[in-house]
């Protein structure tokens, strides 16, 4: 049936749809967050949401983790994201989901920015998150740790957008038989069409990359 036939008659009948959210394996929860929420607002009207724009590169970083099966079994992918550009500025891809691909994401994205001490890390509260492994490597390059809330995809849904763009064009446009196939395809979609031909409207129908590099270059000639 149509979307309006469903809600005439719900409405008539005064039924009312509700979403739930999966449990974690083993119906663990996550634990308390190691990092103040530091990329929440408080509106005038009293409420809090989130706001992730940046007036710069390398002032606020958004990660997160996705899984997709193979034949061979679960990939993992940790990457990281400029709230600036939409650039991922790192990524780990692996087999298992532990803390080290979380460490090797935000390593990745700290050696290929150099300089970005001060600069905000905003995830969930996910074990790997979580780690002192990954606050080790965060305190190595002067980087500040935020988290949002727990069961809340909202408070990091611009990375939750990317991922979505993904799964679109790369993880649910085939059936993968081995992790090499899909982990070559998810790189080949960031660094060829992500980042150089994917054209976004808030960054003025530029391409990441583009973006980047007309700001890099006024803010060479302002100086």
């Amino acid at each position: 049936m149509s979307d309006r036939t469903a809600w005439r008659i719900t409405s008539a009948n005064g039924w009312w749809s509700v979403f739930g959210k999966k449990r974690g394996k083993n119906g663990k929860r996550s634990g308390p967050a190691v990092h103040d929420d530091l990329c929440v607002v408080v509106g005038d009207d009293g409420r809090e949401s989130h706001r992730f724009i940046a007036e710069g590169p390398n002032v606020l970083w958004l990660t997160d983790i996705t899984e997709h099966a193979t034949a061979e079994g679960k990939l993992y992918l940790c990457a990281v994201k400029d709230a600036f550009s939409g650039r991922i500025v790192g990524y780990s891809i692996d087999s298992r989901m532990k803390a080290s691909l979380a460490v090797r994401a935000v390593r990745n994205a700290a050696r290929m920015r150099g300089d970005v001490a001060g600069c905000i890390v905003h995830s969930d509260r996910g074990s790997q998150f979580r780690s002192r492994k990954l606050r080790r490597e965060l305190s190595r390059h002067g980087l500040v740790g935020s988290m949002g809330r727990v069961a809340s995809c909202g408070d990091n849904a611009a990375m939750e957008s990317f991922f979505s763009l993904l799964q679109k064009n790369v993880l649910d446009r085939r059936s993968w038989a081995t992790r090499v196939q899909l982990r070559i395809a998810i790189v080949t979609w960031i660094e060829r069409t992500y980042h150089r031909r994917r054209r976004q409207v808030r960054l003025g129908r530029l391409t990441p990359v583009e973006f980047e590099t007309i700001m890099n270059q006024n803010l060479a000639l302002a100086a």
